[in-house]
């Protein structure tokens, strides 16, 4: 198990210590376990691109307890993503898990993405962090939970071997490339993402692409599709 006091520390040194941990999550179907090949940083309240930076809500109060605590969020109205909590009590900051390879329960967490689309490729089980999320079978009620709770469902262990004190830095071998975060809009240029080189279940870059606002017809013209306007 990872201590505590691992994630009591700026999420931009956790992230980068975060590549190579496993994130193991048992249920009653059985267990799943994620080695964790790529992250993201968010530094809260100081960050325009976190979740906390306009501050403590409902949705993000997990994010501003105890370190070492799993955020879940729900987007596109569709996905859950998960997030370690970092920092001490009151400060807000958190690692997004982007990326992994099934390194156990490889044929549950393929039942749970392949849904009425067939079979998927291994690395894609949980290559993005909705499709870790399915994989894992994480969803809102997993919002809370005490990942360095050596009895909860779901933990986050060091790499196999690794002896790792409190604070200290958890990866050894493969090399680790940084670069900007994915589909952010503001502090897009913090490169602040972190996966391990070369390993095929890092999820494809893609900048924030603009909302295109759609042009108002003037009152008494047609619109672009023929018809009057309303």
């Amino acid at each position: 198990m990872l201590a505590r006091e691992f994630f009591a520390r700026p999420a931009i040194e956790v992230a980068p210590d975060l590549l190579g941990c496993v994130i193991a999550h048992q249920t009653a179907d059985g267990l799943v376990a994620v080695w964790i090949a790529e992250t993201e940083a968010y530094a809260g309240e100081r960050d325009p691109a976190s979740h906390a930076f306009r501050g403590r809500t409902a949705r993000n109060a997990v994010m501003f307890g105890p370190p070492g605590h799993a955020y879940v969020y729900f987007t596109y109205g569709m996905h859950f993503c998960v997030n370690l909590v970092c920092q001490p009590d009151g400060d807000a900051s958190a690692v997004l898990l982007r990326a992994g390879r099934v390194i156990e329960g490889t044929a549950l967490a393929a039942a749970r993405r392949a849904g009425s689309r067939g079979s998927v490729r291994e690395t894609d089980l949980a290559r993005g962090p909705a499709r870790l999320c399915q994989a894992l079978g994480i969803d809102r009620s997993q919002d809370g939970a005490d990942v360095c709770d050596p009895a909860a469902p779901l933990r986050v262990l060091a790499p196999a071997g690794a002896s790792v004190p409190s604070g200290s830095r958890t990866r050894a071998g493969p090399g680790v490339s940084h670069g900007p975060r994915v589909g952010v809009s503001r502090a897009a240029e913090a490169a602040w993402r972190f996966w391990i080189t070369g390993e095929p279940t890092v999820s494809a870059y893609r900048p924030s692409v603009p909302r295109r606002a759609r042009a108002k017809p003037v009152s008494g013209q047609p619109s672009g599709d023929g018809t009057m306007p309303r």
